[in-house]
């Protein structure tokens, strides 16, 4: 029960607040005219990652830095790319996000 209730509080975390880590990434693809979403299955992984490795909300920032790196160098550089879709396995590091030209 502890579990479920810490997960969907990291969850918020990174959703819900004005400035929220997601929200800032989808800010910055923004400006290269880039739509990001993320899975619900995704924000789930990362949550659950934090957990896993006791970081808490402290932990977000590095998971998604991690995650997002080679995407953010990707994009810019392409200008086909009009969407990317972050999955649970580009979070659990055995996929790639989903692109859409």
């Amino acid at each position: 029960m502890l579990f479920f209730i810490f997960n969907k509080t990291l969850k918020m975390i990174l959703t819900e607040p004005k400035n929220s880590i997601t929200k800032q990434y989808q800010k910055l693809l923004e400006l290269d005219g880039v739509e990001l979403a993320f899975d619900r299955a995704a924000l789930e992984q990362i949550a659950d990652t934090s957990l896993a490795r006791k970081t808490g909300a402290r932990g977000l920032r590095a998971i998604m830095e991690t995650m997002m790196m080679d995407t953010m160098f990707e994009i810019p550089s392409d200008e086909t790319i009009k969407h990317c879709k972050i999955t649970k396995e580009v979070v659990d590091g055995t996929g790639q996000p989903i692109i859409e030209r």
